[in-house]
């Protein structure tokens, strides 16, 4: 897995799109690698209902959907800040719960958080 050069900023952020049934199952692997650790705080994420589409090409396995038809389903696209060293571990533990072939996940820069004002 390639991943990104971190080395110029301190957080990052996780948005990670995935079905509701495998929520508490993210939360754990997220918990198990200190990902939403925020000042005295651990576990910190939020969660939003979205609405996706995709297209399953040829030679897919989709976990929903069928290959090559237009796919539109409720997901959650899950936030969290994590600290740019913990990407690695963090998106090994993210693919190991995450059901879809192709999971999507962005990774963010964040140039400042509220902690960097206090």
């Amino acid at each position: 897995m390639k991943i990104m050069q971190t080395e110029h900023f301190q957080y990052l952020k996780l948005e990670i799109y995935i079905p509701e049934s495998h929520l508490p199952a993210l939360q754990s692997a997220l918990q198990e690698q200190d990902a939403g650790h925020i000042g005295n705080y651990d576990s910190c994420l939020s969660y939003s209902k979205v609405t996706s589409t995709w297209r399953p090409l040829t030679g897919t396995s989709p976990y929903n959907g069928e290959e090559g038809e237009l796919s539109c389903e409720e997901e959650l696209k899950v936030e969290v800040t994590i600290r740019a060293g913990q990407l690695e571990d963090v998106m090994n533990a993210v693919r190991t719960v995450h059901p879809y072939e192709e999971p999507v996940v962005n990774v963010l820069p964040l140039y400042s958080t509220m902690r960097d004002y206090l």
